[in-house]
């Protein structure tokens, strides 16, 4: 982990590579004992400022470290997570830790009686579960205590708030957040690090607490593109592991769309897309602007009222509870989807899918579209999660979305673009957003 004593850095700090954490403790040069002391130093200088975390278990962390320690002096490896600390958002279970979900209702949830599958996967690659990480109230818009570690004042993005700022603070090297709007993958953009969304709902949902059942999807942060994916490769569902692995060296095609909805960009976020398409260009990859082919503003809207409607009918009971039990933004949204008749839902889903039928067929020789992650840098302020206008119509879409970083804005605060691809595509992905990362990525940190 790099210091903060970077001008302008705030409370950031690489978090470190994973691959290179892995192969120390690999080969007994790195005690995870003391690498997740390391990491729970951190967070003793900087929590009280960036607030990423909900609950930190230290000694429950602590013992597995201890063991995963001895295994591993033992020659007893267990995965690529041997011995690494990760955050878990907090609608995400993990045994013995309360998921309060940030909101007033769960304030005295009891301990979770099981891990969610997620966790279950990354535990079985040896990783240690260090705590539960700040959310937005049941991923929805009412905002987490937490903060922007490049700047506090300003939001690290939602619903996975604490995920992205509790990486790029330097707290931990790996977290788990979910995606059902634009909420795994713009955090990462505002706090400088990577994220890798899976194609939507390829990821078991058990144990995570539901918002919008159609999109919910867990997803993977990291400092760097690589770390990202070598995260989701660890916990990826089992009829991924046969493909992953795979390594290609043909010229990527990279798609830029060009579409009426990513026309306020500002200055410096269209600097840093058009530099970055420039680079993967320059490696000698093919870029290409296209049009659309359909509004990705009619997806963007598509994709809200659907989720609203699903929002509405798995948390309606919420509606009953004594004010003040769950935050307002959450309340309209309820009421606003079970307002909308199912019959419209089936007619805007049925639309959904008509214009992936028509997006994907029209791009078929595209291996990865190129997009801005936001209009620009995080803005100012804790009450907004900011803008997730930009990755919505992906998510609904439906492939893998990763988040590359792409420097710092302006005001000095990072910027990030994405790479997405067709539905399923998510081993081919983990290539190619590495080699893309190696030719593009320009980490905060650097």
């Amino acid at each position: 982990m790099s210091s903060t004593t970077a001008r302008g850095r705030g409370y950031a700090a690489d978090p470190g590579r994973l691959a290179e954490m892995s192969r120390e403790i690999a080969e007994g040069r790195l005690s995870p004992v003391a690498l997740l002391e390391r990491y729970l130093a951190r967070i003793d200088e900087v929590e009280v400022a960036v607030k990423a975390w909900r609950e930190i278990d230290r000694e429950g962390a602590r013992k597995v470290a201890e063991t995963r320690a001895r295994e591993a002096k033992a020659g007893r490896i267990r995965g690529v997570l041997h011995g690494i600390p990760v955050g878990v958002k907090d609608i995400i279970d993990v045994e013995g830790l309360p998921s309060r979900c940030n909101s007033r209702s769960r304030e005295n949830a009891p301990p979770a009686s099981a891990d969610a599958e997620v966790v279950l996967a990354l535990k079985t690659q040896g990783a240690i579960m260090l705590g539960k990480l700040n959310t937005t109230e049941f991923a929805y818009f009412d905002p987490s205590p937490a903060g922007n570690p490049w700047n506090p004042a300003h939001t690290p993005g939602g619903s996975s708030s604490g995920s992205g700022a509790a990486v790029g603070a330097g707290t931990v090297p790996v977290a788990l957040g979910t995606q059902t709007m634009a909420s795994v993958n713009r955090p990462a953009a505002y706090c400088g690090v990577s994220a890798f969304k899976p194609s939507t709902r390829s990821m078991s949902g058990f144990g995570v607490a539901p918002l919008a059942a159609s999109y919910d999807t867990v997803g993977f942060y990291g400092g760097r593109v690589d770390d990202a994916v070598t995260a989701f490769e660890a916990a990826a569902p089992r009829f991924l592991r046969l493909k992953i692995g795979h390594t290609s060296t043909y010229p990527l095609k990279v798609v830029l769309i060009d579409d009426p909805l990513i026309t306020d960009m500002a200055p410096d976020m269209a600097a840093a897309y058009r530099g970055m398409a420039e680079a993967i260009a320059k490696a000698g990859h093919s870029v290409e602007t296209r049009s659309s082919g359909v509004s990705f503003e009619r997806v963007r809207e598509l994709h809200r009222s659907t989720m609203v409607y699903e929002a509405g009918r798995a948390h309606r009971d919420f509606i009953d509870l004594p004010p003040g039990q769950i935050g307002t933004r959450l309340l309209e949204a309820i009421r606003e989807g079970l307002a909308i008749p199912p019959e419209r839902y089936l007619d805007e889903r049925g639309e959904l899918d008509a214009m992936r039928r028509q997006f994907f067929p029209a791009h078929r020789d595209a291996h990865v579209f190129l997009w801005p992650a936001a209009p620009g840098a995080a803005p100012a302020g804790l009450a907004s999660t900011g803008d997730p206008r930009y990755i919505a119509p992906w998510t609904m879409l439906g492939g893998p979305i990763v988040t590359i970083p792409a420097g710092l804005g302006a005001d000095g605060l990072p910027l990030g673009c994405i790479l997405s691809a067709r539905p399923g595509a998510d081993a081919e992905m983990c290539d190619w957003a590495r080699r893309i990362a190696g030719v593009a990525e320009v980490s905060p940190f650097a």
